[in-house]
């Protein structure tokens, strides 16, 4: 187990070094932000962009901040999840606040996608050709990004509401001490609900997000590295994100102490030909469904679907996998706390524990 734990580690690692060295291996392009943040949305199968209302919405759709209405203070989120098995960690901070009265907020989000303890081989072998274990040492390859938000209610007619919202994120990428990279882009968002009828639609890296990478290999890392057949990456290069549209529409409604709300969405992406249920050039679309079932305002039950792809059986055949998911919510007075669990819908049964709390502090009622 541990030899293959650090093989996928070394794979991941050079799997990001390739998309360092050149243009053309794109199109996952800043990938760990279509994770996901929050397991209230993690067990809906990720389809909330219509009816996110609380502080993840800064991630899934900004102009969902401006709709958590009044008397709504300050809201704190935190996530944790383990990817692949527990190789990978993803963490999730978020924080929303009012801004001058309660139709408008702002919001603040840090992610974290790393895998820790990659081991560095590349001094493993000393001058004389002897193998000297004590010369190996751990790394991370880790992304983070910062993502600054901003929702406004706006004016509507009787019964309607609708909400525009937008981030400037930052991007920061790093490779152990071999490469890293900054990158900065922008997301808008808009909501509009008729009743009980809700949608919502997000277009990140709306003006194209640019990563700036550099490469910093020492001279004897470069000797051996040429010396086992590799080919070493651009010093200097431009990583391209390119724009994503996520479409969404959710009905919201109650029998007796029982709430309903189910929720579709659907992704398009523009980098190129994906894995996806319909696939394209340059235009792929990808499909999600979720429902959540609350009882009282206190118990919920959470169960999506997500992430069709199509794969080819031995005798050539065609069938289509998901990624299902499942999850339960408790609201416990001011706080939230959720729990999903996911598998990524593959034979090798990798699967996620995704767990996040959700904090209201409330303003003080002035006497």
């Amino acid at each position: 187990m541990k030899i293959a734990y650090s093989r996928f580690k070394i794979t991941f690692l050079f799997f990001n070094i390739l998309i360092v060295s050149g243009l053309n291996a794109q199109k996952y392009s800043n990938e760990f932000l279509s994770i996901g943040v929050g397991a209230r949305a993690q067990g809906m199968g990720n389809a909330v962009v219509a009816s996110v209302s609380d502080v993840t919405a800064g991630y899934w759709n900004p102009a969902g901040l401006a709709s958590l209405g009044e008397g709504k203070g300050l809201q704190i989120g935190a996530m944790h999840s383990e990817w692949f098995a527990g190789v990978g960690k993803f963490d999730y901070l978020g924080m929303t606040l009012p801004f001058g009265d309660t139709n408008r907020r702002l919001g603040l989000s840090l992610i974290r996608f790393g895998i820790d303890d990659i081991p560095n081989t590349l001094s493993l072998f000393e001058d004389d050709g002897t193998v000297n274990y004590d010369n190996i040492v751990s790394f991370s390859a880790a992304d983070y990004a910062l993502l600054a938000s901003y929702a406004q209610r706006m004016k509507a007619k009787e019964g309607r509401d609708f909400f525009l919202g937008g981030n400037v994120k930052i991007v920061r990428r790093v490779i152990g001490s071999f490469a890293n990279s900054w990158g900065f882009g922008i997301d808008l968002g808009a909501q509009y609900r008729i009743g009980k009828l809700k949608f919502g639609v997000t277009g990140r890296d709306i003006t194209t997000t640019f990563n700036a990478w550099h490469v910093t290999f020492t001279d004897d890392e470069k000797d051996v590295l040429l010396a086992t057949g590799n080919e070493l990456p651009d010093i200097n290069s431009l990583e391209i994100t390119k724009p994503q549209v996520l479409l969404g529409a959710a009905y919201a409604f109650n029998i007796n102490k029982i709430s309903f709300s189910p929720e579709v969405n659907l992704v398009a992406t523009t980098d190129g030909k994906r894995n996806t249920l319909v696939s394209g050039n340059p235009i792929s679309l990808d499909p999600s469904a979720g429902m959540e079932v609350g009882y009282n305002g206190f118990l919920f039950l959470r169960a999506g679907i997500s992430q069709f792809q199509k794969e080819q059986d031995f005798d050539g055949s065609d069938f289509v996998i998901s990624r299902p998911s499942i999850g339960v919510g408790l609201q416990l007075y001011s706080l939230r706390l959720d729990y999903a669990y996911t598998d990524l819908g593959d034979s090798q049964n990798r699967y996620s524990h995704i767990v996040s709390l959700q904090l209201d502090l409330k303003p003080k009622k002035k006497g």
